[in-house]
């Protein structure tokens, strides 16, 4: 009598069927790869679709500068245990070439500007696929991409230039320039992406379980770890709490939240509780504008 497969089967079963198409329809792919849980994630399940080899593309950090320490040193440790190749290219190096504006303010985000270091690196790496580790509930924006999702010679996005998907059918056929971005764990959410690393036992930084940090209490109500990139007044309130991270990104733009959960089972008995999104709790750059993750995501952002 076959096993029948439960969801998380199905979830692994499609994305490793990605990530081998990708390998099978492109040349220069590339995994983005930013220490957090997602990316995480799909270098796992790169594990389980191309091992004994060798993945079949490198792995890619666009670094802010702006990083948690967790997340940078879970990195090296993860690179230099699966023996893959890894490409840094830093937001500060583009910053002086291009002769950009650095953020400002009190919450000087660099996020944005990965942007431009990501389209330098595609560039110089001619990358024809880049693979990440978006899904469709983080954000609307996110819920208008396709899984093969095709840029321009620019790098841009158009949301209303979609190609149908139908029967997992994924069309990787692009223009000499242009790029497509891949997201493996599309139709997961936050629950299953949880539910995944507790059934594969895949270890995460310490950063997304409870802890004790110096935070700052921001005017709508947010903790933001106190760091030396944000500018501090005299008046500002802060505060030692107990708390985790639902997203790792840059320290002046991700929020913590207040949390006892120690095990991912702890967090998962959290996210069944809430209501609010991970950007939407956690990402201060996604709360500019209704339209600020599609905006970015038209220039080129991820």
């Amino acid at each position: 009598m076959s096993k029948t497969l439960n969801y998380l089967d199905e979830l692994e079963s499609e994305a490793i069927y990605i990530l081998r198409e990708v390998a099978g329809q492109f040349d220069k792919p590339v995994l983005l790869f930013s220490g957090g849980k997602d990316s995480i994630c799909l270098v796992h399940l790169a594990l389980k679709a191309f091992r004994p080899g060798k993945f079949p593309f490198p792995l890619l950090h666009i670094d802010t500068g702006h990083n948690f320490k967790e997340t940078i040193s879970y990195r090296d440790q993860l690179v230099n245990t699966i023996n893959e190749d890894l490409i840094i290219r830093f937001v500060a190096d583009t910053i002086k070439s291009k002769h950009l504006q650095d953020g400002k303010g009190k919450f000087p985000s660099r996020n944005a500007l990965q942007t431009y270091t990501l389209l330098d690196a595609i560039y110089e790496f001619q990358f024809d696929a880049c693979i990440g580790g978006a899904r469709r509930d983080e954000e609307k924006a996110r819920a208008k991409e396709r899984i093969f999702s095709v840029r321009d010679e620019f790098g841009q996005w158009n949301p209303k230039l979609q190609r149908p998907e139908l029967w997992n059918m994924y069309n990787g056929k692009i223009n000499k320039g242009e790029n497509v971005r891949v997201f493996p764990i599309s139709n997961w959410t936050e629950l299953d992406v949880w539910n995944y690393i507790k059934r594969e036992k895949i270890e995460l930084p310490s950063i997304y379980f409870s802890h004790e940090r110096e935070c700052i209490v921001t005017e709508s109500g947010q903790l933001m770890a106190n760091n030396e990139f944000i500018q501090l007044d005299d008046k500002q309130l802060m505060v030692t709490k107990k708390v985790r991270y639902r997203t790792v990104g840059d320290m002046t733009c991700t929020a913590a939240i207040e949390s006892d959960a120690h095990t991912v089972d702890e967090i998962i008995n959290e996210l069944l509780e809430t209501k609010i999104s991970e950007r939407g709790a956690t990402r201060m750059d996604d709360r500019i504008s209704e339209a600020a993750m599609e905006d970015r995501k038209k220039d080129g952002y991820f």
